[in-house]
């Protein structure tokens, strides 16, 4: 069983990483590449939700968020 401790750093992962995709989508990425980076997230935050109801006696709820796409500027 992990500690209170434990778990908090293992969200703080699960965060970051949610985070760092969410930037990685911001990129221009191929199609194959894209999908692989949306499959992780989709991982990632439910890892998230999954720990945090069994961390929090309280519910916790994910906020939405769309997948930015990524969207050259024309100059």
């Amino acid at each position: 069983m992990m500690t209170l401790e434990e778990k908090l750093a293992r969200l703080r992962t699960y965060r970051n990483n949610i985070h760092r995709y969410h930037r990685l989508l911001k990129t221009r990425l191929s199609d194959l590449e894209r999908e692989y980076i949306e499959s992780r997230l989709s991982e990632e935050r439910e890892a998230l939700a999954s720990l945090a109801r069994t961390t929090f006696l309280i519910p916790f709820k994910m906020p939405e968020q769309q997948p930015q796409t990524f969207k050259p500027e024309v100059a």
